[in-house]
């Protein structure tokens, strides 16, 4: 029988301006159903850091190396929110051995060679979190009060362009062997795999994954917010299929 202090560490990992504060209401439900989770910042939004702006998709593939170390060095569970989706992509090409599965938020694995923003402007260091008018052009709203996008502006910090430029350099095909949960919230599942099966660019890699479940959190892009309850109930389904 697995007790909660054998099962897995679940690392939850939050896409680009986010730290791990965007992750607080999925902790506490994840908490009181006694579920091993823990939430990182990944190197470039701690906005207490002077140096910030320098860091690079490998440290923060480093910073998750390293809190997968303090927890036990043991194969972790990885909670990907949309651009972590990067250096959790060279965690799982580079330590395949230490992740036992990943859980994709409106987000997946992304391909060999991949760049984020390949024309960001060379004179500009680093991405501020636009208007909200603007990234709704981007990437759904739907479901986030107005309690919830005031945080998001307050706490926000810029992505580093260095993070924004870096070509994702994948070659192990190990990291396909990994599990998969993907948490489609912004489009369903079946849009997805519409768009794996038409070869579109951004879902490739998912083609290649041996083990996918799907499951359907229909809401907007940043369903930590909107729907936290939930989606700590999916993490937790996705946690216990490994422990």
């Amino acid at each position: 029988m697995t007790t909660p202090t054998s099962s897995p560490i679940t690392v939850l990992i939050a896409g680009h301006w986010l730290g791990a504060w965007a992750w607080d209401e999925v902790l506490e439900h994840l908490e009181t159903n006694h579920t091993r989770a823990v939430a990182m910042t990944l190197p470039g939004l701690d906005g207490d850091d002077t140096n910030r702006a320098a860091k690079t998709l490998d440290d923060q593939a480093a910073a998750i190396r390293d809190v997968i170390a303090q927890h036990g060095d043991q194969p972790a569970i990885l909670v990907a929110h949309s651009g972590a989706n990067a250096p959790v992509s060279l965690i799982l090409d580079r330590h395949p051995e230490l992740v036992s599965r990943v859980v994709w938020v409106d987000s997946g694995p992304v391909a060999d060679g991949s760049v984020f923003a390949p024309d960001f402007p060379d004179e500009l260091e680093e991405l501020p979190l636009p208007s909200f008018d603007a990234l709704g052009q981007q990437a759904s709203l739907e479901g986030l009060s107005a309690e919830a996008l005031e945080r998001f502006r307050v706490r926000a910090v810029p992505e580093p362009a260095s993070v924004l430029r870096q070509p994702v350099e994948l070659a192990n095909e190990a990291r396909h062997g990994v599990p998969t949960t993907l948490v489609c919230c912004s489009m369903s599942g079946e849009q997805v795999m519409e768009l794996v099966q038409a070869g579109h660019p951004m879902f490739a890699e998912v083609a290649n994954l041996e083990h996918v479940d799907i499951v359907d959190l229909p809401t907007g892009h940043w369903p930590m917010w909107s729907r936290p309850r939930d989606l700590a109930k999916v993490i937790r389904s996705a946690a216990s299929q490994t422990s």
